[in-house]
This record gives structure tokens, sequence and C-alpha cells, in this order.
């Protein structure tokens, strides 16, 4: 959740964000603003260093991989009216991906990432080995512009998912990167199981685990 400029001059006042699923016409126009609310996350300042170019390698990742290869394929994925913000869940078993997913992936990858791919995937291995085994539903990515933060829609974007996970009786899981959202993300009922400091230089993160409430 990081400064960003906003696509529309209406103010968050005036504007209804109602929540409601993404779809495969909404991923461009997400991606964009995924791009741009991640540009300053210190993961992603981390595994893509270069800032002429970080926006636009943000912009083909969630695009081609994140949204359009992943996680719209299971209809868990939750965005704005304006599309303001989004929620990109994964349900039970559907990561850490199979080995045939991951070969499929790879020119993605490294269309999306550059000489940066192999640091991204190496990190997404090592969040891999610590990926939890007991089903649950993952939150890939929560993001939302700065000028509607504050305002309830990250809690919004992630409410479907966890409600449903109260009346199943599931857990959910993340990885928090920044303060901020880990923060958010305990307001919500998730707490932190491990806090990990990635090797090299990079930035911490926190596995986030949240059992289902009565």
């Amino acid at each position: 959740m990081t400064t960003e400029e906003r696509s529309s001059n209406a103010s968050p006042e005036r504007r209804k964000e109602a929540v409601r699923k993404a779809t495969a016409n909404d991923a461009s126009r997400l991606a964009r603003t995924l791009a741009q609310v991640f540009y300053e996350d210190p993961l992603m300042r981390w595994i893509l260093p270069n800032e002429l170019q970080r926006q636009r390698q943000l912009y083909r990742s969630f695009n081609s991989i994140f949204l359009k290869r992943l996680c719209l394929l299971h209809n868990e994925t939750y965005t704005t009216e304006g599309i303001a913000g989004g929620a990109l869940w994964l349900p039970p078993g559907k990561w850490p991906l199979s080995l045939l997913d991951n070969l499929r992936l790879q020119p993605y990858f490294a269309v999306s990432w550059g000489l940066n791919a192999p640091r991204a995937l190496h990190v997404l291995s090592y969040l891999y080995s610590k990926h939890p085994h007991y089903p649950h539903y993952y939150l890939f990515f929560l993001g939302v512009e700065p000028s509607w933060q504050g305002k309830g829609i990250g809690t919004s974007l992630m409410q479907p998912i966890l409600e449903r996970c109260d009346r199943e009786r599931i857990p959910a899981y993340l990885e928090a990167t920044a303060p901020r959202n880990r923060d958010l993300y305990a307001r919500n009922g998730f707490e932190v199981v491990e806090k990990i400091q990635l090797p090299a230089g990079g930035p911490p993160i926190w596995r986030m685990w949240r059992e289902p409430r009565a």
C-alpha cells in the first residue's frame, strides 16, 4: 500500500466503493492499480530495484501472471466499483502450485521480471517451503489506493472470504510485507506465526494465520 496518483478526480467522499468480484474484464485496470500500490512495497522494491522499470514490471506481473493465470481462474478475486483496490485470494489446495503449473508460468515470470526473475523465484520458493499444509484460503495480495486508505476498503475487500472462512470453519493465511499491512490484518483476526528475515539484505516478512471465528 504505497504512494500513487489516483486515476479519478472524484473524491472518496463522493463515490461509493461497493465490493464485488473481479472479472477478466477488470484485469488490466486492476493490474494498473496494484502496480501503483505495490511500487513502494518493501519486498517489491527489493525484488525489483530499478525504479524506472518497477511499475512496468509490476503491471506485467499482476496482469499476465497473478490475475489472468492464477487468481481470476478461481473466481475469488475482489475489487470495488471504481477499482480502488483488490484482494486476490486462492482457495484451499491451489497454492503452492504444482510442478507442472510452475513450469507453465516460468516464461511469464521471465518476461515480467527480466534479470530480476531469479531473485523473485527464489523468494517464491522460500515462501513455498514455509507455506502451511493444512487446508486454508490464501490471501495472495491485498492493495488499496492511498487516497482510499483509512476508510475501511481493505477490510471490506477481505470480508467476503473471511465471512466464508467463519461459516465453513476454514482458516486463512497470508504473508504481510510491511508493518502497516500487518497491523490491518491483525485487526481482522490474523496472528503472526513467524517473522522471516530474507537473506542478502532483504526485508522482513510476517507469516500470519487466522482461525475461523465462532
